[in-house]
């Protein structure tokens, strides 16, 4: 066990960044995940909101309190969360249906890597990955842990409407659209599971801090899969 210890930055009049480090590591994660989880179990009046990133947490804060007032307080709960080295992980496992019609950017990640359509399911489901964080919109995952010679650039124009459930591929993360949005990653597949309900957002099936596995599924068994979601 041992306590947390990160650098407090003013981000602006009423922000705060809490930075544990500067690279992306399940160990960097553990000690954002563990301030993230107490600040949620222990709600704290002042604070209006808490965005979890790879390394660091962003804190609003309303206007009772001085920055330097805030800043102390957000040291003091750091001092006191003891977290251990291994925290138990949700598993889950998210179907994807791989073929080029949802795979709309397939060819685009193979001319990339130089590996066959095959050889990128492959290696994209061989790994249990990590969520590190929900941001960016409503519900997304921010998912580490792909195999880097899948890492392929952003595209030059994002695209207006990324189907809700796309599987995407940015540098050498990957991630799921939740929902319809406007966004530039490689969309390698989608999932058929409803990830994220705007009307009810913690029943979301993807969380912070859990352990994922994608599975590939044909076109049969996706339109299945998605019409028979309870």
């Amino acid at each position: 066990m041992f306590i947390i210890n990160p650098d407090f930055i003013p981000a602006s009049d009423n922000s705060i960044l809490i930075k544990f480090g500067d690279k992306i590591s399940e160990n960097l994660h553990l000690k954002v995940f563990s301030y993230t989880q107490y600040l949620l179990k222990n709600p704290i009046t002042q604070i209006i909101g808490i965005s979890p990133g790879y390394n660091s947490i962003l804190v609003r804060l309303d206007n009772s309190m001085r920055l330097n007032e805030s800043i102390d307080m957000l040291k003091t709960i750091g001092k006191s969360i003891h977290i251990r080295q291994r925290i138990k992980k949700r598993e889950i496992q998210i179907p994807v249906c791989y073929d080029s019609e949802m795979g709309l950017d397939l060819e685009r990640v193979m001319r990339h890597t130089t590996y066959s359509r095959n050889k990128i399911i492959k290696s994209h489901t061989s790994r249990t990955y990590l969520a590190y964080f929900i941001g960016f919109s409503a519900g997304f995952p921010y998912i580490g842990g792909m195999d880097e010679t899948l890492a392929t650039p952003r595209l030059d124009t994002p695209r207006t409407n990324v189907p809700t459930g796309s599987v995407g591929i940015a540098g050498n993360q990957t991630g799921i659209y939740p929902l319809s949005t406007p966004g530039g990653w490689n969309i390698i597949g989608r999932t058929p599971l409803k990830l994220f309900d705007k009307d009810n957002p913690g029943t979301s099936i993807v969380r912070m801090g859990d352990r994922i596995q994608f599975i590939a599924i044909n076109q049969d068994k996706y339109e299945y899969l998605r019409s028979n979601q309870l």
